[in-house]
Protein backbone atom coordinates (compact mmCIF):
# COMPACT_ATOMS: atom_id res chain seq x y z
CA UNK A 1 0.00 0.00 0.00
CA UNK A 2 2.90 2.34 0.67
CA UNK A 3 3.85 2.31 -3.01
CA UNK A 4 0.27 3.24 -3.95
CA UNK A 5 0.37 6.18 -1.53
CA UNK A 6 3.66 7.44 -2.99
CA UNK A 7 2.40 7.08 -6.56
CA UNK A 8 -0.83 8.90 -5.71
CA UNK A 9 1.12 11.76 -4.11
CA UNK A 10 3.28 12.02 -7.23
CA UNK A 11 0.14 12.07 -9.40
CA UNK A 12 -1.36 14.90 -7.35
CA UNK A 13 1.80 16.98 -7.52
CA UNK A 14 2.91 16.35 -11.10
CA UNK A 15 -0.26 15.62 -13.05
CA UNK A 16 -2.98 17.41 -11.09
CA UNK A 17 -0.60 20.26 -10.20
CA UNK A 18 -1.95 20.44 -6.65
CA UNK A 19 -0.20 22.57 -4.05
CA UNK A 20 2.19 21.00 -1.54
CA UNK A 21 -0.37 21.75 1.18
CA UNK A 22 -3.13 19.88 -0.68
CA UNK A 23 -0.84 16.94 -1.39
CA UNK A 24 0.08 16.65 2.29
CA UNK A 25 -3.56 16.84 3.34
CA UNK A 26 -4.77 14.25 0.81
CA UNK A 27 -1.91 11.86 1.57
CA UNK A 28 -2.63 12.15 5.29
CA UNK A 29 -6.28 11.37 4.63
CA UNK A 30 -5.36 8.41 2.43
CA UNK A 31 -3.00 6.95 5.04
CA UNK A 32 -5.79 7.23 7.60
CA UNK A 33 -8.25 5.50 5.22
CA UNK A 34 -5.86 2.64 4.42
CA UNK A 35 -5.04 2.16 8.10
CA UNK A 36 -8.76 1.92 8.85
CA UNK A 37 -9.21 -0.54 5.96
CA UNK A 38 -6.37 -2.72 7.28
CA UNK A 39 -8.01 -2.90 10.70
CA UNK A 40 -11.19 -4.05 8.95
CA UNK A 41 -9.25 -6.88 7.29
CA UNK A 42 -8.67 -5.17 3.93
CA UNK A 43 -4.92 -5.55 3.35
CA UNK A 44 -4.80 -4.56 -0.34
CA UNK A 45 -5.93 -1.50 -2.26
CA UNK A 46 -7.94 -3.74 -4.58
CA UNK A 47 -10.06 -4.83 -1.63
CA UNK A 48 -11.37 -1.37 -0.83
CA UNK A 49 -15.10 -0.92 -1.25
CA UNK A 50 -17.65 1.80 -0.60
CA UNK A 51 -18.60 0.28 2.73
CA UNK A 52 -15.04 0.59 4.04
CA UNK A 53 -14.80 4.21 2.91
CA UNK A 54 -18.14 5.10 4.49
CA UNK A 55 -17.13 3.31 7.69
CA UNK A 56 -13.93 5.40 7.79
CA UNK A 57 -15.84 8.65 7.29
CA UNK A 58 -18.39 7.69 9.94
CA UNK A 59 -15.59 7.11 12.41
CA UNK A 60 -14.09 10.51 11.59
CA UNK A 61 -17.46 12.11 12.24
CA UNK A 62 -17.85 10.42 15.63
CA UNK A 63 -14.45 11.75 16.71
CA UNK A 64 -15.63 15.31 16.11
CA UNK A 65 -14.12 16.15 12.72
CA UNK A 66 -15.40 19.45 11.33
CA UNK A 67 -17.64 19.57 8.27
CA UNK A 68 -14.86 21.17 6.22
CA UNK A 69 -12.50 18.37 7.24
CA UNK A 70 -15.12 15.75 6.37
CA UNK A 71 -15.65 17.33 2.96
CA UNK A 72 -11.91 17.30 2.26
CA UNK A 73 -11.53 13.67 3.37
CA UNK A 74 -14.40 12.59 1.14
CA UNK A 75 -12.78 14.46 -1.75
CA UNK A 76 -9.45 12.75 -1.02
CA UNK A 77 -11.14 9.33 -1.03
CA UNK A 78 -12.88 10.05 -4.35
CA UNK A 79 -9.65 11.33 -5.90
CA UNK A 80 -7.70 8.26 -4.81
CA UNK A 81 -10.42 5.85 -5.89
CA UNK A 82 -10.65 7.39 -9.36
CA UNK A 83 -6.85 7.39 -9.75
CA UNK A 84 -6.46 3.81 -8.47
CA UNK A 85 -9.14 2.58 -10.88
CA UNK A 86 -7.46 4.28 -13.84
CA UNK A 87 -4.10 2.89 -12.72
CA UNK A 88 -5.50 -0.63 -12.61
CA UNK A 89 -5.13 -0.99 -8.84
CA UNK A 90 -8.88 -1.30 -8.25
CA UNK A 91 -11.45 -3.08 -10.43
CA UNK A 92 -13.99 -0.25 -10.04
CA UNK A 93 -14.09 3.36 -8.89
CA UNK A 94 -15.70 2.46 -5.57
CA UNK A 95 -15.85 5.98 -4.10
CA UNK A 96 -17.51 7.63 -7.11
CA UNK A 97 -21.00 7.55 -5.50
CA UNK A 98 -19.63 9.07 -2.29
CA UNK A 99 -21.32 12.34 -1.37
CA UNK A 100 -19.52 15.10 0.48
CA UNK A 101 -21.08 16.94 3.39
CA UNK A 102 -21.70 20.56 2.50
CA UNK A 103 -18.95 22.50 4.18
CA UNK A 104 -20.00 25.37 6.42
CA UNK A 105 -17.49 28.12 5.79
CA UNK A 106 -17.05 30.86 8.34
CA UNK A 107 -16.49 34.24 6.75
CA UNK A 108 -13.63 36.20 8.31
CA UNK A 109 -14.14 39.57 9.93
CA UNK A 110 -14.48 42.29 7.31
CA UNK A 111 -13.03 45.70 8.00
CA UNK A 112 -15.05 48.74 7.06
CA UNK A 113 -13.40 51.01 4.52
CA UNK A 114 -12.50 53.52 7.23
CA UNK A 115 -11.00 50.74 9.36
CA UNK A 116 -8.90 49.55 6.44
CA UNK A 117 -7.68 53.10 5.96
CA UNK A 118 -6.82 53.27 9.67
CA UNK A 119 -4.80 50.06 9.33
CA UNK A 120 -2.83 51.56 6.46
CA UNK A 121 -2.10 54.61 8.65
CA UNK A 122 -1.27 52.59 11.78
CA UNK A 123 1.86 53.76 13.62
CA UNK A 124 4.79 51.75 12.45
CA UNK A 125 7.26 51.80 15.30
CA UNK A 126 10.51 53.41 16.41
CA UNK A 127 12.89 54.42 13.66
CA UNK A 128 10.16 54.75 11.06
CA UNK A 129 10.30 58.12 9.26
CA UNK A 130 6.55 58.44 9.66
CA UNK A 131 6.13 58.08 13.41
CA UNK A 132 6.58 55.78 16.36
CA UNK A 133 4.99 53.35 18.77
CA UNK A 134 6.37 51.61 21.85
CA UNK A 135 9.35 49.29 21.23
CA UNK A 136 7.14 46.16 21.24
CA UNK A 137 5.00 47.47 18.40
CA UNK A 138 4.02 45.65 15.20
CA UNK A 139 7.48 45.83 13.68
CA UNK A 140 8.78 43.55 16.40
CA UNK A 141 6.97 40.59 14.80
CA UNK A 142 10.19 39.97 12.85
CA UNK A 143 13.34 39.11 14.78
CA UNK A 144 16.23 41.46 14.09
CA UNK A 145 19.67 39.96 13.72
CA UNK A 146 22.33 40.89 16.22
CA UNK A 147 24.70 43.61 15.14
CA UNK A 148 26.03 47.09 15.71
CA UNK A 149 23.80 50.04 16.46
CA UNK A 150 23.89 51.56 12.98
CA UNK A 151 23.29 48.25 11.24
CA UNK A 152 20.55 47.34 13.69
CA UNK A 153 18.83 50.70 13.13
CA UNK A 154 19.00 50.23 9.35
CA UNK A 155 17.47 46.77 9.62
CA UNK A 156 14.74 48.09 11.92
CA UNK A 157 13.86 50.80 9.39
CA UNK A 158 13.89 48.19 6.62
CA UNK A 159 11.49 45.95 8.55
CA UNK A 160 9.10 48.83 9.09
CA UNK A 161 9.11 49.73 5.40
CA UNK A 162 8.58 46.05 4.61
CA UNK A 163 5.61 45.92 6.98
CA UNK A 164 4.10 48.98 5.31
CA UNK A 165 4.37 47.61 1.79
CA UNK A 166 3.03 44.25 2.94
CA UNK A 167 -0.12 45.86 4.35
CA UNK A 168 -0.62 48.05 1.29
CA UNK A 169 -0.19 45.18 -1.16
CA UNK A 170 -2.45 42.77 0.71
CA UNK A 171 -5.30 45.27 0.85
CA UNK A 172 -4.70 46.77 -2.61
CA UNK A 173 -4.58 43.45 -4.45
CA UNK A 174 -6.49 40.97 -2.28
CA UNK A 175 -3.83 38.33 -2.95
CA UNK A 176 -3.36 35.34 -0.66
CA UNK A 177 -0.58 35.61 1.90
CA UNK A 178 1.33 32.78 0.22
CA UNK A 179 1.06 34.62 -3.09
CA UNK A 180 2.34 37.87 -1.58
CA UNK A 181 5.30 36.16 0.08
CA UNK A 182 6.06 34.33 -3.17
CA UNK A 183 6.42 37.51 -5.24
CA UNK A 184 9.75 38.30 -6.87
CA UNK A 185 10.98 41.77 -7.77
CA UNK A 186 10.47 40.98 -11.47
CA UNK A 187 6.78 40.27 -10.82
CA UNK A 188 6.09 43.98 -10.27
CA UNK A 189 5.26 46.05 -13.35
CA UNK A 190 5.72 49.58 -12.02
CA UNK A 191 4.68 51.25 -15.26
CA UNK A 192 1.27 49.57 -15.42
CA UNK A 193 1.00 49.16 -11.63
CA UNK A 194 0.24 45.43 -11.73
CA UNK A 195 1.81 42.41 -10.04
CA UNK A 196 2.12 39.01 -11.66
CA UNK A 197 0.83 36.44 -9.18
CA UNK A 198 1.28 32.68 -9.27
CA UNK A 199 -1.84 31.29 -7.61
CA UNK A 200 -3.32 27.89 -6.86
CA UNK A 201 -2.68 25.24 -9.47
CA UNK A 202 0.19 27.38 -10.80
CA UNK A 203 -2.36 29.64 -12.48
CA UNK A 204 -0.85 33.00 -13.29
CA UNK A 205 -2.80 36.24 -13.16
CA UNK A 206 -2.08 39.97 -13.19
CA UNK A 207 -3.53 42.05 -10.37
CA UNK A 208 -3.54 45.87 -10.34
CA UNK A 209 -2.69 48.03 -7.35
CA UNK A 210 -3.12 51.71 -6.60
CA UNK A 211 -0.97 54.76 -5.97
CA UNK A 212 -0.57 54.28 -2.19
CA UNK A 213 0.78 50.77 -2.74
CA UNK A 214 3.10 52.10 -5.45
CA UNK A 215 4.50 54.68 -3.05
CA UNK A 216 5.07 52.03 -0.41
CA UNK A 217 6.75 49.79 -3.00
CA UNK A 218 9.01 52.59 -4.21
CA UNK A 219 10.14 53.41 -0.67
CA UNK A 220 10.65 49.74 0.17
CA UNK A 221 12.75 49.08 -2.93
CA UNK A 222 14.72 52.31 -2.46
CA UNK A 223 15.52 52.16 1.23
CA UNK A 224 14.00 49.08 2.85
CA UNK A 225 14.96 46.06 0.78
CA UNK A 226 18.64 47.07 0.41
CA UNK A 227 18.89 47.28 4.20
CA UNK A 228 17.61 43.70 4.63
CA UNK A 229 19.02 42.04 1.53
CA UNK A 230 21.81 39.50 1.82
CA UNK A 231 23.34 36.55 -0.06
CA UNK A 232 20.24 34.41 0.54
CA UNK A 233 17.69 36.97 -0.62
CA UNK A 234 17.60 35.96 -4.26
CA UNK A 235 14.87 37.75 -6.21
CA UNK A 236 12.31 37.74 -3.38
CA UNK A 237 10.34 40.97 -3.23
CA UNK A 238 9.52 40.81 0.49
CA UNK A 239 12.30 39.87 2.91
CA UNK A 240 12.55 38.89 6.53
CA UNK A 241 14.97 40.55 8.93
CA UNK A 242 17.48 37.76 8.30
CA UNK A 243 17.54 38.45 4.55
CA UNK A 244 15.51 35.40 3.48
CA UNK A 245 12.13 35.45 1.76
CA UNK A 246 9.40 36.68 4.12
CA UNK A 247 7.58 33.73 5.70
CA UNK A 248 3.75 33.73 5.76
CA UNK A 249 3.76 33.10 9.53
CA UNK A 250 5.75 36.29 10.10
CA UNK A 251 3.46 38.17 7.70
CA UNK A 252 0.40 37.05 9.69
CA UNK A 253 1.96 38.34 12.90
CA UNK A 254 2.70 41.65 11.21
CA UNK A 255 -0.92 42.12 10.11
CA UNK A 256 -2.27 41.15 13.53
CA UNK A 257 0.17 43.46 15.30
CA UNK A 258 -0.65 46.51 13.22
CA UNK A 259 -4.37 45.88 13.55
CA UNK A 260 -4.01 45.72 17.32
CA UNK A 261 -1.94 48.92 17.33
CA UNK A 262 -4.71 50.64 15.33
CA UNK A 263 -7.39 49.47 17.79
CA UNK A 264 -9.07 47.27 15.19
CA UNK A 265 -10.70 43.84 15.56
CA UNK A 266 -8.45 40.82 15.14
CA UNK A 267 -7.33 40.95 11.52
CA UNK A 268 -5.60 38.38 9.32
CA UNK A 269 -4.25 38.49 5.76
CA UNK A 270 -7.27 36.42 4.75
CA UNK A 271 -9.49 39.05 6.35
CA UNK A 272 -7.75 41.76 4.32
CA UNK A 273 -8.33 39.71 1.16
CA UNK A 274 -11.99 39.40 2.03
CA UNK A 275 -12.22 43.09 2.91
CA UNK A 276 -10.64 44.10 -0.40
CA UNK A 277 -13.12 42.00 -2.38
CA UNK A 278 -16.09 43.28 -0.37
CA UNK A 279 -15.05 46.92 -0.83
CA UNK A 280 -14.60 46.35 -4.56
CA UNK A 281 -18.13 44.98 -4.84
CA UNK A 282 -19.58 47.75 -2.72
CA UNK A 283 -17.82 50.24 -4.99
CA UNK A 284 -19.56 48.78 -8.03
CA UNK A 285 -17.01 46.26 -9.32
CA UNK A 286 -18.35 43.39 -11.42
CA UNK A 287 -18.41 40.02 -9.68
CA UNK A 288 -16.56 38.41 -12.60
CA UNK A 289 -13.81 41.02 -12.32
CA UNK A 290 -13.45 40.31 -8.61
CA UNK A 291 -13.31 36.60 -9.41
CA UNK A 292 -10.39 37.25 -11.75
CA UNK A 293 -8.62 39.47 -9.23
CA UNK A 294 -8.92 36.89 -6.46
CA UNK A 295 -7.82 34.05 -8.73
CA UNK A 296 -10.89 31.88 -8.19
CA UNK A 297 -11.54 29.11 -10.69
CA UNK A 298 -15.30 29.32 -10.11
CA UNK A 299 -17.68 32.17 -9.45
CA UNK A 300 -19.13 30.22 -6.54
CA UNK A 301 -15.88 30.65 -4.64
CA UNK A 302 -16.04 34.40 -5.16
CA UNK A 303 -19.59 34.51 -3.86
CA UNK A 304 -18.45 32.75 -0.70
CA UNK A 305 -15.55 35.15 -0.22
CA UNK A 306 -17.60 38.26 -0.73
CA UNK A 307 -20.87 39.57 0.49
CA UNK A 308 -22.62 42.72 -0.59
CA UNK A 309 -24.13 45.13 1.89
CA UNK A 310 -27.90 45.20 2.22
CA UNK A 311 -27.82 48.89 1.33
CA UNK A 312 -26.21 48.17 -2.03
CA UNK A 313 -28.68 45.41 -2.79
CA UNK A 314 -31.56 47.73 -1.98
CA UNK A 315 -30.09 50.46 -4.18
CA UNK A 316 -29.69 48.01 -7.07
CA UNK A 317 -33.27 46.81 -6.54
CA UNK A 318 -34.67 50.34 -6.54
CA UNK A 319 -32.72 51.18 -9.68
CA UNK A 320 -33.47 48.04 -11.68
CA UNK A 321 -36.79 46.53 -10.64
CA UNK A 322 -39.90 47.92 -12.37
CA UNK A 323 -41.98 47.43 -9.23
CA UNK A 324 -39.44 48.84 -6.79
Amino acid sequence: MREAVDDFADHLARVRNRSAHTVRAYVGDLVSLLDHAARMGCAEVAGLDLGVVRSWLAKQRTTGAARTTMARRAAAARAFSAWAHRAGLMPTDVAAPLASPRAHRELPTVLRADQAAALMRAPAGPGDPGGGVPPQGPGSADVHPAGGGEREAAVARGVLLRDRVLLELLYATGVRISEACGLDTADVDHGRRVVRVLGKGSRERSVPYGVPAQRALDEWLRAGRPALAGPGSGDALLLGARAGRLHPTTARRVVAGYAEAAGLPRTTPHGLRHSAATHLLEGGADLRAVQELLGHSSLGSTQIYTHVSVERLRAAYRQAHPRA
